[in-house]
């Protein structure tokens, strides 16, 4: 089996960020994001060759792949940001059997191990939401197949929202699909692989409809520091190293070994990266890098890149790596 892992974006709703780390590699409980979806990927045992779509940094995106997963890895330049359509277009040269396609700015809580046990066409994995407005949607037949995926839709014909999620069997119809798709009319600038899979189900394709037990967006700050609370409860990543001392901690928290504090207040939903300081600081709900220096500081709901130093300073604040804030 091959998997396609589209992450050629910029990130924009993360930056400053994304400036300088691939959206993908943010970090959530100590470990980055796609590393959470890779390593159950690597879990099926059967995966041939891993086709990464990459654009934005990617340099960072290559090196920390190759040396993470010991699989045959493609790496495939998106030049054009065209679409997830045009996206997985440029990976299908390497398809030439079952693929999953995975968008690894989300975790999710799903048994891929389905996939060894289905003879339907593919599998779309689903969540249902609320705020379903916000998503495209999956509609299903009575037997669970899916009949239609509507992007933000005004009524309610679904909750069930898609997560990025997908194993096709039937790969030479998707391929079908994709050229289909891009010779359409772009939707607003961009292809969509979900206008790929319309196009089989309207050819006959079986898609058969999957809940997950939990859906965790990365792919914004409010969202992100959602996934690291998300990470430390539901995936017991809460870790305190033996020994620490010098704050007083409110679980749960993730804390790196080499970090070091002296009047402060850890907690609750923080993570914090080796060789960071605290001196007389209160953080929580917030994700800090590594080597960075928080001294008589008051922060909630953060987000701060590595080598960063804050001083003086209450509130929310969003950093990213080198920067300095100080208070007057």
């Amino acid at each position: 089996m091959k998997v396609i892992i589209p992450l050629a974006g910029k990130g924009t709703r993360l930056r400053p960020h994304t400036h300088l780390v691939p959206k993908p590699m943010l970090k959530v409980a100590g470990r980055p994001v796609m590393s959470y979806v890779m390593d159950d990927v690597m879990k099926l045992g059967d995966v041939e060759q891993v086709v990464y779509i990459t654009g934005h940094l990617k340099e960072k995106v290559e090196d920390y792949a190759r040396s993470t997963w010991a699989v045959d890895s493609v790496f495939v330049e998106q030049a054009v940001q065209d679409g997830t359509a045009g996206a997985v277009k440029l990976a299908l040269p390497y398809v030439d059997g079952p693929v999953l396609i995975i968008f690894v700015d989300t975790i999710f809580d799903a048994d891929l191990t389905e996939i060894h046990r289905t003879d339907a066409d593919g599998i779309i994995w689903v969540k249902e939401v609320e705020d379903y407005q916000r998503f495209g949607v999956v509609v299903t037949d009575a037997d669970g197949f899916m009949t239609r995926i509507v992007e933000k839709p005004d009524t309610p014909i679904s909750k069930r929202a898609n997560i990025g999620l997908y194993y096709i069997r039937n790969w030479q119809l998707l391929a079908a699909g994709i050229e289909h798709t891009l010779r359409q009319p772009a939707n607003k600038g961009e292809f969509y692989l979900t206008d790929a899979f319309q196009y089989m189900i309207d050819h006959g394709a079986k898609i058969a409809v999957r809940d997950v037990g939990g859906w965790y967006d990365a792919g914004k700050l409010d969202t992100l520091l959602e996934t690291n609370e998300a990470m430390l409860t539901r995936r017991g990543l809460a870790r305190v190293p033996a020994g620490f001392s010098g704050a007083t901690i409110i679980d749960p928290v993730y804390i790196e070994d080499g970090v070091t504090a002296t009047n402060s207040t850890i907690g609750p939903n923080v993570s914090i990266g080796a060789g960071t300081v605290l001196d007389g600081a209160t953080v929580r709900h917030a994700v800090i890098g590594t080597k960075a220096t928080i001294r008589n500081a008051t922060l909630h709901d953060s987000f701060l890149g590595d080598s960063v130093v804050v001083e003086g300073v209450s509130g929310a604040m969003t950093i990213g790596d080198h920067s300095e804030v100080r208070g007057g």
